[in-house]
């Protein structure tokens, strides 16, 4: 159960440090010192509910008919033909994300005027730097029904390395492949606030046998260039020193088989566009042996999460 959370377009996607998860009613501050307080709890509730459905006009109706949304860039919208207008545009924005918010505070100033502090995030996080949606609301008593008369945005930027990484934001996603009988399947994903990239793969083989594994890209301060560490289901490992090139990067690997030989490629990746993208691996060895180049294999876009 939770407020509401008043986001501004633009500023609507934003995602913490860690999930939000559900708040059980008695942890929301000061609850239990006014029964008001809990039906405001309570009926807040509403918005997520009409948020995450894509009732514009709902959410709309928890504001009194004079009621005043303002955004993280001071832009005011007045009653609710204008917050309902608003919120069809951030609705729209969040392109199928759900919201989540907690409470930091809840106190009653009046018989009549309640006000709330909290947070809020959209689930899954959006394209951009990661933040937080921090938000101020006046809950006001009117004809016996509490509603939100006035409420106010600000966005807070949270610790991250995503200005470090942020060139592989078009990355994330869901990517396949289909090479001689093999399918691929990459899945690309924001972790730890958006300081890395986790990459899963599954690869099925024409006799229907799997092959997983993980890759997790970040920023390496010492080298002052991206770095990342393979995971093979076998127990093999390698890092990879990052650079960028020409409609793409290049990654000069380093690893350890399971069997304890080394092995070193460089695996270039090229984009198309939007949604395609060439992966090839080439300068090969294993023990010093050299190993030819592998084909190219073309990834397309199944998804944006």
């Amino acid at each position: 159960m939770r407020v509401i959370a008043f986001l501004a377009l633009g500023t609507v996607l934003f995602s913490l440090e860690r999930p939000l998860a559900a708040q059980p009613t008695e942890a929301v501050p000061n609850l239990k010192t006014s029964p008001e307080l809990v039906i405001i709890n309570k009926t807040a509730a509403d918005f997520e509910a009409a948020f995450n459905s894509g009732d514009a006009l709902k959410v709309a109706s928890l504001w009194t008919e004079d009621g005043e949304f303002i955004d993280d860039s001071g832009q005011s919208f007045k009653g609710r033909k204008a917050i309902q207008d608003q919120y069809e545009k951030i609705i729209a924005a969040a392109n199928g994300a759900k919201i989540r918010v907690v409470i930091d505070s809840l106190e009653m100033q009046s018989d009549d005027i309640a006000t709330e502090q909290g947070r809020a995030m959209l689930d899954p996080p959006p394209s951009g730097a990661p933040a937080f949606g921090s938000y101020t609301a006046v809950h006001t008593k009117v004809n016996g029904k509490w509603l939100m008369s006035k409420v106010e945005d600000a966005r807070v930027e949270s610790p991250s390395t995503y200005n470090s990484i942020a060139d592989l934001e078009w990355l994330i996603g869901t990517w396949e492949a289909e090479e001689y009988g093999s399918k691929t399947v990459s899945v690309c994903s924001w972790v730890a606030n958006k300081s890395f990239v986790q990459r899963t793969y599954t690869i099925t083989r024409p006799d229907q046998t799997t092959e997983s594994g993980v890759q997790m890209i970040g920023f390496n301060p010492q080298g002052g260039h991206l770095q990342s560490w393979n995971f093979s289901p076998d127990g093999g490992f390698a890092v990879g020193a990052w650079w960028p090139r020409e409609n793409g990067w290049r990654a000069d690997m380093v690893g350890t088989l399971a069997g304890a030989q080394s092995s070193i490629a460089t695996v270039i990746l090229t984009r198309l566009d939007d949604n395609a993208y060439v992966w090839r691996s080439i300068n090969r060895s294993i023990n010093g042996q050299s190993l030819p180049d592998s084909e190219e294999i073309v990834l397309k876009r199944q998804s944006t999460k």
